[in-house]
């Protein structure tokens, strides 16, 4: 796990502390019963689950944010809100669902608030991917990471549903349904925004070249 994705939760949180001992039997629990030890106060339940989801969780708040430090600060603020509203679920739908639908939130909540975000860096992304860019050459990498930066530029001026819309098919490769689930919608709704995000995309980026 790269450097910039480690944080820390807050000290003040009653489920820290957990050694390999306390650890080893969660491991084998699937996420509801997992859940069910977090609520019940287990040591180390919710460090486990913040590990089971970290890496998504940072890899939506980074295509909505486009920068490792504002993804960072997401990651901790969605699981923030998770802690706190752990009680709240009540596993109708799957944790994996309930975690990306915060994330979306969370992340929407930062884009509407306005703050200032860099959509244009060329930091990339490709060192959390599981992609192996290891053998481009530097020119190649330098194509790659200009181009990137110009899609995450655009995408940042697609209106919400359609931008939380395009990264969750796109980049995460959820179904219709799915998405419909995360972004409390309906399929077809879903369907018309991605739709509508790839026609507008396609203007933004042949706008961008004259």
């Amino acid at each position: 796990m790269a450097s910039s994705l480690a944080w820390s939760l807050p000290a003040a949180w009653p489920l820290i502390s957990m050694t390999e001992t306390d650890s080893r039997p969660l491991t084998r629990l699937d996420d509801a019963a997992l859940v069910e030890e977090c609520l019940a106060g287990t040591a180390g339940a919710f460090d486990l689950l913040v590990e089971r989801y970290r890496r998504p969780v940072y890899q939506i708040c980074y295509r909505f944010v486009g920068n490792h430090e504002d993804a960072s600060d997401l990651s901790q603020e969605v699981f923030l809100r998770a802690y706190r509203g752990l009680k709240n679920f009540r596993g109708q739908a799957a944790l994996s669902t309930w975690m990306y639908r915060i994330g979306v939130n969370v992340c929407l909540n930062r884009v509407s608030a306005k703050k200032p975000l860099d959509n244009t860096t060329n930091e990339p992304v490709e060192a959390y991917d599981v992609e192996d860019v290891r053998s481009d050459s530097p020119a190649e990498r330098l194509l790659r990471e200009e181009r990137s930066a110009r899609v995450r530029a655009a995408i940042a001026q697609l209106p919400d549903k359609q931008r939380a819309t395009l990264i969750l098919r796109t980049y995460h490769e959820m179904s219709h349904q799915e998405i419909a689930d995360v972004l409390g919608s309906s399929v077809g709704a879903v369907k018309a925004n991605f739709f509508h995000a790839l026609a507008n995309l396609k203007k933004i980026l042949d706008a961008s070249h004259t």
